[in-house]
């Protein structure tokens, strides 16, 4: 879907993306890359005492997780624009596999080029359960 050129996309489309493993290698070098070294996600003992029980991954990593899993092979996003209402609405696990849904919620023109296309995403586990949600929106090129 985010292959497509904006004339081709419609509100209510719908794509889903192929899944991910999230792993404890993940979470060690998301934790070294942004510093964020919060015992929730690094500390074994101390996470088996929260309500989760064990580790769980941050939730920026599996925001950023998610933007990997977009099919970006048509080269027509042109930039990401923004996103709103995010949301982590239950855990990621170490061993989770995760995928992204999205659907495109309305459209916008932008000029001659390029147009703003607001996108539901929905983070869900193998279970089928929403691990995060957020509104996406991408400026996405017009076929010239």
């Amino acid at each position: 879907m985010l292959s497509s050129y904006y004339e081709d996309l419609n509100v209510g489309d719908c794509w889903a993306s192929r899944g991910r493993t999230i792993t404890e290698t993940d979470i060690v070098l998301f934790a070294a890359f942004s510093g964020d070294w919060y015992q929730l996600h690094t500390d074994r003992e101390w996470a088996a005492k929260s309500p989760f029980g064990q580790r769980i991954a941050h939730g920026l990593l599996v925001l950023s997780v998610s933007s990997g899993l977009w099919d970006l092979s048509g080269g027509t996003v042109v930039a990401f624009y923004g996103m709103d209402n995010v949301r982590f609405t239950a855990p990621t696990l170490i061993g989770d596999t995760i995928h992204a849904e999205l659907e495109v919620l309305e459209k916008k023109d932008k000029g001659s080029n390029q147009g703003l296309v607001k996108i539901k995403q929905e983070i869900k586990n193998q279970d089928g359960k929403t691990v995060m949600a957020a509104i996406l929106q991408l400026l996405i090129k017009k076929r010239i």
